[in-house]
């Protein structure tokens, strides 16, 4: 691959010139070989650059420690007392893991992965990780998720868990259980960033670190001190969600971002590049995207062998060997080593000639080796302009025996034997604080902690209280208070817009301004879009808000003259994320937990297609309710029906199911301006007042019509789920009641003129702001009644509501039957859902809803149907609606159109 063939292009203007410089190069590789004209070569670079000539660095160095064993920083901790403090903190995650297993086969948690990464861990909690002591911020440290035993096990050596914790691993029904992983949602008073879900750890501390470059810019909070550390492994690297926003951590420049990446060369089932080399591909990757690369591969014992190897031998069978071999070398006997590695080579074998077969065996890697791991660390907090991650080389399982350590199956094994800790006791040299009679077969396994009064116990104490605390410790302070808007504000949407015709988008995007220019809370908004800002009408927020921009606008934008113009400043509001609803998701998270992150709370309104939301990134919105994020999700374009010309793939029938299985999202599908101001109203309480950890998922929609004033009296329904729009009309014969939500409006209005006009029937119309609200009421209400049997029944609101007026009941939603199937149980007298199961279609609106059969004539023939089913109407009025209205009854259902 010639990644340089762009020079073929360039003239040559002194071709002997150029072919003496290639023959000199020739004639040492033909004499000191292909290791000495790589340094030649790398040297002519380095000195190029130091002249000024400029050249475009390589994206991959040799496979050897970044940072020279003698321009090492000198390590200032006790090396004793920190590895006593390390072992502690091994045996008891792994005797926790083994404990919970025992009592509950199956319970699950892992042994390996912090097996590996414990001496990441312990130089960060030692001498880096800052924490929130006396209302400081702290950093953000965002831990890798399999990796939580051993940070429960430092938590018991500090004392802020007991032995009654760890015994309850992964028993949260406990009173003192542990989550299986970092939960914040569980754990709120402990862990303040879940991690697990692979991959969406690296992105959120890419988002978290720009997010509070953004509250500094603004002049929100000063986060000068603060950095974000993020632990992930060498296989979540395969994650797309992982790398994928990499490249904005280098263009913003963070270098308050720092990422350790635990090369233990293994994932769940295997090498992750057996045939390849992960450090080397990981670099590469990185360091073309601008990011500071620091590799800690070799630990201490290698030093020597490097200095020594003259004629790059030694660094040559580095480069050479792949991963899966390197994984199945360390679990061969020093005799093989030297065969295997060494022996190929005469100039390899002799320079281990003065070690031992058992000092082979024990040669460190990088990732175990603290004084290694200090110095990248230091030198990764002292780097500036750009982010910097350090690859770590370890042994998955490092410690735990030969059965565990390094072997393909580690990362599932869940138990050990008493034998198999006996040996782990001798290894990390524990003789004398564990009795060996403890480790008995059959006896319970000890956990192991240190006397108040002993040197490492005040260690620990000592570092945590320089660095300002303990980590992780989730709290919520309000360093800066927030003041509600003005409730004047929302008065002009309450009071409609008269025979002006305006979509609930519109409306939405013109509350959002007036938020915005509240004086008290205005600067508290955070304004998120992912490139679709002009499809939501939310270009004219750019010249008044601006889009952030951490560099300023370098340019004069082509639309400068006008007055929608593209803004973007160092203080702008705006995020505009780009193409990408996950960067997006996390800009969400970053902010809607800055209320506890940082003490400054800001309230997010992320708006999305709906249907790229929960579909796209329902994922990272589970990730925000585990985080107890707090801010409102705004799906655009929202509906089957009314985006008219897109089609399958864009047209969203389904959002408001998706939402209803987040435990922490309250979904709204709001059909008026007015429904949407006392909704926002209500969340903003219920977020910044009442400090409830929730996420508002609301619909917008892009059809205009005239909206209309609120009634009075309704803003409690609003918010509770439903209200009475309009009451059965005085003279007609018959009865029912028609339910709708967002655009169905005008198909259930329609059709209740229609009904009452030409054959009598006299219908109640109710707008269905939330069917999850109404059925989490219901199922409440339920339980209640069933566990408390010698007590009067309590009725669900929905049943409550709909019980005045005789007659069926019809409800029409442009999203799937499924959504108002969900209160289906509780509505007295008969019921049908008319719905828009199947696939988008890309045509009219009017088309659109006569397909799906939700217009007003379907709404119409519904309701007859009921009727004529009760006995209450003559099946021949039916038959006439069919045909007067022109429905097809003969038409295949919609969703099964393309089966």
């Amino acid at each position: 691959m010639k990644i340089d063939g762009f020079f073929r292009q360039l003239p040559d203007i002194d071709p002997e010139e150029t072919q003496e410089w290639i023959d000199s190069l020739e004639a040492v590789v033909d004499v000191r070989g292909e290791a000495r004209a790589r340094f030649l070569v790398r040297a002519l670079l380095n000195h190029a650059r130091e002249m000024g000539v400029q050249y475009p660095p390589t994206v991959s160095t040799p496979y050897v420690n970044t940072i020279p064993a003698e321009e090492q920083a000198w390590f200032p901790g006790d090396e004793y007392l920190e590895k006593r403090i390390r072992r502690f903190i091994r045996w008891n995650a792994a005797v926790m893991v083994v404990k919970a297993n025992k009592a509950v086969e199956g319970i699950g948690g892992h042994l390996s992965t912090f097996a590996s990464s414990a001496a990441q861990y312990e130089v960060g909690f030692n001498h880096f990780f800052r924490g929130k002591a006396e209302g400081q911020p702290g950093d953000h440290v965002y831990i890798q998720g399999h990796a939580a035993p051993g940070i429960y096990a430092r938590a018991f050596l500090e004392r802020r868990l007991d032995e009654e914790h760890l015994d309850n691993f992964r028993r949260e029904l406990s009173p003192k259980g542990l989550s299986s992983y970092p939960h914040p949602r569980l754990m709120p008073d402990f862990w303040e960033y879940p991690t697990v879900s692979m991959g969406l750890g690296p992105i959120a501390s890419i988002y978290q670190a720009r997010f509070n470059r953004y509250l500094h810019n603004r002049g929100l909070d000063d986060t000068s001190e603060s950095r974000v550390w993020c632990f992930i492994g060498d296989g979540e690297c395969d994650e797309p969600e992982t790398l994928g926003s990499i490249s904005l951590a280098a263009r913003e420049h963070l270098d308050n971002l720092i990422w350790v990446v635990n090369c233990n060369l293994q994932r769940l089932d295997g090498p992750v590049r057996g045939n390849g080399k992960i450090i080397q591909e990981l670099e590469s990757v990185f360091r073309g995207a601008g990011w500071n690369v620091i590799k800690v591969i070799w630990g201490w014992g290698w030093d020597g062998l490097v200095a020594n190897d003259v004629d790059g031998v030694l660094l040559k069978r580095m480069n050479d060997t792949v991963d899966g071999a390197y994984q199945r070398l360390k679990s061969l006997p020093g005799a093989s080593i030297r065969e295997e590695f060494f022996g190929p080579d005469p100039r390899l074998r002799r320079m281990v000639e003065h070690l031992t077969d058992r000092q082979l065996e024990k040669l460190p890697r990088g990732g175990h080796d603290y004084k290694k791991l200090y110095a990248a660390y230091k030198a990764a907090t002292e780097q500036t302009g750009a982010p910097t991650v350090i690859l770590a080389k370890t042994i998955k399982g490092w410690t735990l025996g030969p059965d565990i350590e390094g072997r393909n199956a580690t990362h599932q094994i869940k138990k050990m034997s008493n034998e198999q800790f006996r040996r782990l006791r001798e290894r990390i040299n524990l003789e004398e604080d564990i009795p060996a009679e403890l480790l008995e077969d059959g006896r319970e396994l000890p956990y192991c902690r240190f006397a108040k009064d002993a040197p490492e116990y005040q260690y620990m104490m000592d570092r945590r209280k320089a660095l300002n605390g303990m980590l992780p410790y989730r709290t919520v302070r309000a360093r800066r208070q927030i003041e509600l808007p003005d409730p004047s504000i929302y008065d002009e949407f309450h009071a409609g817009t008269g025979t002006h015709e305006a979509s609930t988008t519109m409306a939405f995007v013109r509350l959002l301004r007036s938020l915005t220019r509240d004086e008290d809370f205005g600067e508290r908004v955070v304004p998120i879009v992912p490139d679709e800002a002009r499809t939501f009408g939310m270009d004219g927020l750019f010249r008044e808000l601006k889009i952030y921009a951490s560099a300023g606008q370098k340019y004069e934008p082509i639309d400068a003259a006008l007055l929608l113009s593209y803004k973007e400043s160092q203080d702008g509001q705006i995020l505009e994320e780009g193409i990408t609803e996950a960067g997006s998701m996390c800009s969400f998270i970053a902010s809607g937990t800055s209320y506890a992150d940082r003490g400054v709370m800001t309230v997010p309104f992320f708006t999305f297609y709906s249907m790229f939301g929960f579909q796209r990134v329902g994922d990272l919105i589970w990730q925000a309710a585990d985080a107890r994020a707090r801010g409102f999700l705004m799906g655009g374009t929202a509906g089957r029906t009314t985006l008219a010309g897109e089609g399958l793939q864009h047209q969203d029938g389904h959002s408001l199911i998706l939402a209803s299985t987040n435990p922490a999202v309250v979904s709204y599908d709001p059909a008026f301006a007015y429904e949407i101001a006392v909704i926002v109203d209500h969340g903003l309480h219920r977020m910044c007042i009442d400090q409830d950890d929730v996420i508002f998922y609301i619909t917008i929609y892009n059809e205009t019509y005239a909206q209309p004033a609120m009634p009075d009296g309704v803003k409690e329904g609003i918010v509770n789920g439903m209200y009475r729009l309009a009451g059965v009309p005085e003279g007609v014969t018959h009865q029912a009641t028609i339910l709708f939500s967002g655009p169905s409006h005008s198909a259930a209005r329609w059709a209740r003129n229609e009904l009452a006009q030409r054959y009598g029937v006299g219908s109640e119309l109710w707008s269905v702001t939330s069917y999850g609200r109404l059925r989490d009421d219901a199922i409440a209400v339920e339980r209640w009644n069933r566990l408390h049997p010698d007590r009067a029944p309590r009725t669900p609101l929905v049943t409550e509501r709909l019980s005045a007026v005789d007659g069926p009941v019809v409800a029409v939603t442009d999203y799937m039957r499924a959504v108002p199937d969900q209160v289906s149980r509780w509505i007295p007298g008969p019921y049908t859902a008319l719905g828009t199961d199947g696939f988008g279609r890309s045509d009219a609106r009017a088309e659109l809803r006569r397909f799906y059969e939700v217009d007003g004539p379907n709404v119409v023939v519904a309701v007859l149907s009921q009727l004529a089913g009760a006995g209450g109407v003559d099946p021949g009025a039916v038959a006439e609606a069919i045909a007067r209205y022109g429905v097809d009854p003969d038409a295949v259902e919609p969703w099964r159109v393309d089966h």
